[in-house]
């Protein structure tokens, strides 16, 4: 009777894990989306994208190669600085990469010609991030892996989570630059404009930013069939 109950709740718990995935790679192919049209406006990036594009000037790899390298790299950096990451985690690191070559490729979003349709793509992407992000965090698997770095960071120097962030953004988009990342007025919209695009999807969603999230050690008791996910 007892086994009968934990292969129903391991069921029960299967389900609802399966079914946060449409809107975890939703919210993954938006955020994706989301940085070619930032790519393709042609009037700067934002500073990881910066870093990402610059990189991809001195090897030979594509756009999402370098973003999965360099997700790799944050991820490992910040589990080693005490953060723990989650299947959404892992999935930001691999997929969000995947997709933006395959949005490339299929030619999914155009290069626009002009400045006005410069600034319309630009404001796209920035919107098209926001509402990503939303999708994906709100299935509490994990948030991204730069995210993750952050808040190592944050636990390790005792430090303001805006001077972290404000610190890690200024010398990513530094590297990025010397290594030939675009860099524009565009690079600027996009640091007053972004946090205000995802808080608003998230204010619109109702999704707590301070919700938690299950970490894959967690993750794995969840679908034994013990614990809960918030």
């Amino acid at each position: 009777m007892e086994e009968g109950k934990i292969r129903e709740k391991i069921v029960e718990n299967w389900v609802s894990f399966l079914g946060k995935m449409p809107s975890l790679f939703l919210g993954l192919f938006l955020f994706a989306a989301g940085l070619v049209a930032n790519l393709n406006s042609r009037l700067g990036m934002s500073p990881w994208g910066v870093l990402t594009i610059g990189l991809t000037n001195h090897v030979s790899l594509t756009f999402g190669q370098v973003s999965q390298l360099v997700g790799f790299a944050v991820l490992a950096i910040g589990w080693a600085l005490g953060f723990s990451p989650g299947m959404g985690t892992l999935a930001n690191m691999y997929f969000i990469g995947l997709f933006i070559d395959l949005i490339i490729a299929w030619g999914l979003i155009p290069v626009p010609d002009g400045l006005v349709l410069q600034f319309a793509m630009l404001f796209v992407s920035i919107a098209l991030i926001g509402v990503g992000s939303y999708f994906y965090m709100r299935v509490r698997l994990g948030t991204g892996p730069r995210d993750g770095l952050m808040m190592g960071l944050v636990r390790r120097l005792d430090y303001p989570v805006a001077a972290v962030r404000g610190t890690l953004e200024v010398t990513v988009l530094a590297i990025g630059w010397l290594l030939g990342g675009p860099v524009g007025v565009g690079t600027v919209i996009n640091a007053f404009t972004l946090g205000l695009s995802v808080q608003t999807a998230f204010r619109l969603g109702g999704y707590d930013k301070n919700a938690e999230h299950t970490n894959l050690l967690k993750l794995f008791g969840y679908l034994s069939g013990k614990g809960s996910m918030p």
